[in-house]
């Protein structure tokens, strides 16, 4: 009796098995080309990035007042809703979708018509052509956020639900379109942006400078400000963005291989080499080093890496992390103080003008032994890249800002953009969403 039982259980055992690897090539065999461990990486930096916008709303939070950080987290997180379905609807398709002249998508990927579980040979050879959409989809979220760190605590949120559909729209898809979609003009020029100095970090930086401008300056800015309300919740917030750059550069190789390991690495060493390099400058010229500072440098190093992180080696990287220390800090000390605009929470100062240095670093340390795919930099005997990436950069500049200047004019005449004298004394947590960060008892 037991012998006939095991003989059922390995028939059974046996029938078993075969079922199921004839589940798994059926499954293998449904979508060819498929590689699964670049799914996987890509889906874990897919999530990477996301954090990232939860990240940002604890960097920014933590640097407001205390009647203003609940407004940050809101504007984050609407962010996160109304960009997902933008990026759904049409602006994934505007963005990648088949090219117009080089200058924009057509329609033909509206509502992911058509982007489905197999790969797509121009975006994701080895991965499902939806993974790379929402990958993608990280990045128009997090951009946008990076401009509310110049009209914090001033902006009203309708005026800023509608100014920022209509950037994500107007602005950052065609710049996406023109730096990494097929067709586009600036990929056609050979500009290089590995994971976004160009798009998310120029454009989102220049924006932010017509912001505070248009805005105008915070009530009794700057001799009246608070310091930071909560400065152990922006380093929370500075190591979140930390850890999630390593999904936005790495994950941007797009595959689970060498290069992606390559810019994981340059990116921990530039981050490491910048936040370095601000504690020093201000152990120099302000006698003592700030937590601030640190976290400042630190996100000024992942910006400037960004879009050379495909193409350079680790030293080139230290020496694009400590420049970006060192004109950041420039800017953020001289530079705005001379002018006198108020940048709330320096996202022209750090994003803008680090995107802009390492979008002209590219040109001077790109190498094609890291990356054959890319080209040889100014110092690696080709300055041709340096000119093309200057003419990218100023492109970026000249169509962010003025664009940017222009939607903002138009919400200010529609609907009013920033809040009143009142209200901005009282803060937006109150005045614009009926909550408060903080409970106190006596």
């Amino acid at each position: 009796m037991k012998r006939i039982v095991r003989i059922f259980c390995g028939i059974a055992g046996f029938l078993l098995l075969m079922t199921l690897s004839k589940v798994a090539l059926a499954a293998e065999g449904s979508t060819p080309g498929i590689n699964a461990g670049d799914t996987a990486w890509i889906l874990v930096s897919a999530a990477l990035v996301f954090l990232m916008t939860p990240g940002l709303a604890f960097f920014y939070g933590g640097l407001v007042r205390k009647k203003n950080i609940l407004s940050i987290l809101m504007q984050c997180f609407m962010l996160a809703a109304m960009i997902t379905l933008q990026w759904v609807v049409f602006g994934y398709s505007l963005s990648f979708g088949p090219d117009i002249k080089g200058m924009i998508g057509t329609l033909g990927w509206a509502g992911l018509h058509g982007v489905g579980p197999e790969p797509f040979a121009d975006y994701s050879a080895t991965i499902p052509h939806q993974l790379f959409m929402i990958f993608q989809a990280m990045f128009a979220i997090i951009t946008p956020g990076l401009i509310l760190g110049a009209f914090a605590e001033r902006m009203k949120f309708s005026a800023f639900c509608v100014f920022s559909i209509l950037w994500a729209t107007i602005v950052y898809d065609p710049v996406c379109h023109w730096v990494w979609a097929v067709g586009g003009f600036l990929r056609n020029m050979g500009a290089l942006d590995f994971a976004g100095g160009t798009v998310v970090h120029i454009n989102a930086g220049v924006a932010a400078l017509a912001c505070a401008l248009v805005l105008g300056k915070r009530k009794g800015y700057p001799t009246h400000m608070s310091p930071p309300h909560n400065l152990p919740f922006a380093v929370l917030g500075a190591g979140l963005l930390w850890f999630g750059w390593f999904g936005f550069n790495g994950g941007s190789a797009l595959a689970a291989n060498g290069l992606a390991v390559s810019a994981f690495v340059v990116s921990h060493v530039a981050a490491a080499a910048a936040g370095l390099t601000w504690a020093l400058l201000e152990w120099r010229f302000n006698s003592k080093p700030t937590m601030l500072g640190m976290i400042t440098g630190v996100v000024g190093g992942l910006v400037a890496i960004t879009p050379a992180a495909g193409f350079v080696g680790p030293i080139d990287a230290i020496w694009i992390g400590v420049g970006v220390s060192v004109i950041c800090y420039f800017f953020v000390a001289v530079v705005k103080v001379k002018f006198g605009y108020d940048d709330s929470l320096d996202a022209f100062g750090v994003h803008g003008v680090g995107g802009i240095w390492g979008s002209l670093a590219t040109g001077l340390w790109a190498n094609k032994a890291i990356n054959p795919a890319g080209n040889n930099g100014l110092f690696y005997g080709n300055p041709g890249l340096f000119l093309v990436q200057l003419k990218a950069t100023v492109i970026t500049i000249a169509y962010s800002f003025l664009v940017s200047f222009i939607l903002l004019k138009v919400v200010d005449a529609l609907m009013g953009l920033r809040v009143s004298e009142n209200e901005e004394q009282i803060g937006l947590d109150l005045t614009q969403h009926r909550e408060s960060g903080y409970t106190i008892l006596e």
